[in-house]
């Protein structure tokens, strides 16, 4: 039995199912006459052939670091490149004055075909993606002019230097034995490139919706797999505010008159001094030259380490509030960095015009407030609560919202 065929067996007793109350729709393997072998293969590819009853799913996503060959890691860069090229000439068609209609865009891909036969090397879904992504962006400019906004955000064209995110459906996907094979354009004796075999350095969700390909600063590719659970109430427990701060990255108030200090990345001044060393020696060379290059690898080298090193501080101070400290609920000042930064004012002093830098400095690359915001609502996911913002901050906080609670 065929895919398509399946896929029609299924929606057949999912509709028959409709008819009873919390009965899920099963897949009979034996009626449908498909040997053993096919039926793994089906279960490997992460789908859900059992669609949930009752409750309520939430979606999450697992990064995992790829392992790829050079000819593989080519390849990506090939059908990426092919794909932000496509993307970014609808994006200049559309400030052109043309208008835009998914559909009649998505017929126009044969047209591309022929005229560049390299496209035909992609996977086709990818291409597909392409029109996908670009509509979302366009209904999200219609929405942003309806409401009235004052820079409602054209979509923009993707730089050469930015990685196109390759989105793979879970059902052409195959992971056996922690190997990923992603595959490629063309069938048979059109087939250009051989499919791409990575390793997969963790174990991958056992049902996944579909995988996203990207690439870091350091050349490193990873798969996003985004998959679903059930979401379940836990029980009723404490509540904890927090207010932000720079030194201090986080100070609580819970229910209980219990006040905690969680300390931010302590590390960023010595990385700082670091990257500007490296910065003022690069500058005295001649661009492109072999101490040139030489210099930016070692920039890009400590920057990603003092990157990573932030992500690891934010990430454990959001596990820390949404795993111990709270059990129902967190709530957090709306604290924004244009609030923290010191204005450039006339007469000022050097040792004001440093403490200006430095600050200013601190607030827009080593305090992280939108990704530890980001972090903490994703944990207390998680961990079954609820995360709440409030413009005031301190004591006040906790008052508020247990006043709208109650």
């Amino acid at each position: 039995m065929s895919i398509d065929m399946l896929e029609k067996h299924c929606r057949m007793q999912t509709c028959k199912s409709k008819k009873r109350k919390h009965v899920p729709a099963r897949i009979d393997f034996k009626q449908a006459g498909m040997p053993s072998w096919f039926s793994e293969m089906l279960l490997s590819l992460g789908h859900r052939l059992t669609p949930p009853s009752r409750g309520m799913w939430m979606l999450l996503c697992k990064k995992i670091r790829l392992e790829v060959s050079l000819q593989d890691a080519a390849t990506l860069e090939f059908m990426q490149g092919k794909c932000r090229g496509l993307y970014n000439w609808w994006v200049m068609q559309l400030r052109e004055g043309k208008r835009w209609n998914f559909k009649d865009a998505k017929k126009t891909l044969k047209e591309s075909r022929r005229f560049d036969p390299q496209i035909n090397a992609v996977y086709g879904k990818l291409l597909a993606e392409v029109f996908f992504r670009l509509d979302k962006a366009m209904q999200a400019f219609f929405r942003r002019v309806a409401d009235g906004e004052q820079k409602p955000g054209f979509p923009r064209v993707k730089p050469r230097h930015q990685f196109f995110t390759l989105c793979y459906p879970a059902m052409y996907l195959r992971v056996q034995d922690h190997t990923l094979v992603l595959p490629t354009g063309g069938k048979g004796g059109n087939k250009v490139l051989v499919n791409i075999v990575a390793h997969l350095t963790e174990e991958p969700p056992a049902h996944f919706r579909e995988v996203a390909i990207s690439r870091d600063a350091q050349g490193y590719y990873y798969g996003s797999f985004v998959y679903e659970e059930v979401e379940q109430h836990g029980p009723p427990g404490g509540v904890v505010a927090f207010d932000l701060g720079i030194k201090t990255l986080a100070t609580g108030y819970s229910d209980t008159g219990r006040v905690y200090h969680i300390g931010g990345f302590k590390g960023y001044r010595w990385y700082n001094r670091q990257l500007d060393k490296i910065r003022s020696k690069r500058a005295k060379c001649k661009k492109k030259s072999r101490r040139y290059l030489r210099l930016s690898k070692v920039y890009q080298r400590v920057a990603q380490r003092k990157r990573r090193k932030q992500q690891d501080c934010l990430h454990k101070a959001s596990h820390l509030i949404a795993g111990r400290l709270a059990e129902r609920a967190v709530v957090i000042g709306d604290l924004s960095q244009r609030q923290m930064v010191l204005k450039k004012h006339e007469g000022e002093t050097p040792k004001e015009r440093r403490k200006r830098q430095f600050r200013n400095r601190l607030v827009y690359n080593d305090w992280g407030l939108y990704s530890f915001v980001q972090m903490l609502t994703y944990s207390a996911i998680r961990s079954l609560q609820t995360v709440a913002i409030r413009e005031t901050s301190g004591k006040e906080i906790f008052d508020n919202y247990l006043s709208d609670v109650g």
